[in-house]
């Protein structure tokens, strides 16, 4: 997952205002709340209304969205195991600048392999770092079907598609796991709301 680094004569830059200085002018840490599941699972909808709350109390979020990287950051890159290995290299590095600024930095990603995942987690820290898990069943997933992907999956028209031609590997112990085909949105992001009052991320 580590790319090789092929600019030379580059340096790391220490800055005069240090993170914990940023956090402290926020009034929160920074951290990365890692949204995975299958599409049509509830990832930016939950994301979308746990940014929502966070943000009526204070507290400043932004949320990384897989759709909408990839109509720039990432608008070169497709479906295939190696781009979609770029793909959330790519994103990881950037929510942990995000991160790093105080940001309270939410993802919404299908970002089916583990040890992707986990490449953020390790980036991040662990202290830092929240998997959730947008549970939802394929059959609830297809009936919801909001942009209409897995009917064309299903006739061939989307090669390599999550869940139907290409595999999703569940988290295996997520810091937070929500049912989103059993609870309601607000439910969900509430969950995710105490987790992070639980590890102390919504204070600096």
């Amino acid at each position: 997952m580590e790319k090789e680094q092929k600019a030379t004569n580059v340096h790391w830059h220490d800055h005069k205002v240090e993170r914990k200085k940023r956090e402290q002018l926020l009034g929160h840490k920074g951290a990365v709340i890692w949204c995975t599941g299958l599409s049509g699972s509830g990832k930016s909808t939950v994301a979308n209304e746990l940014s929502h709350m966070l943000h009526s109390q204070g507290k400043l979020t932004y949320i990384l969205d897989g759709d909408n990287v990839r109509h720039g950051l990432n608008k070169d890159l497709g479906f295939s195991p190696e781009e979609r290995n770029e793909n959330i290299r790519r994103i990881s590095e950037v929510a942990n600048l995000f991160a790093d600024a105080g940001v309270i930095t939410i993802t919404a990603f299908i970002s089916p392999y583990r040890k992707l995942r986990d490449f953020c987690r390790n980036l991040v820290g662990e202290d830092r770092f929240v998997e959730v898990y947008c549970k939802a069943s394929l059959d609830t997933c297809e009936k919801r079907d909001p942009k209409g992907l897995y009917k064309k999956a299903r006739c061939g028209e989307i090669k390599d598609f999550t869940g139907i031609s290409a595999p999703y590997e569940e988290p295996e112990k997520p810091e937070v796991t929500v049912n989103t085909d059993k609870e309601t949105v607000r439910e969900s992001a509430e969950k995710i709301k105490r987790k992070l009052e639980q590890m102390q991320l919504l204070e600096s």
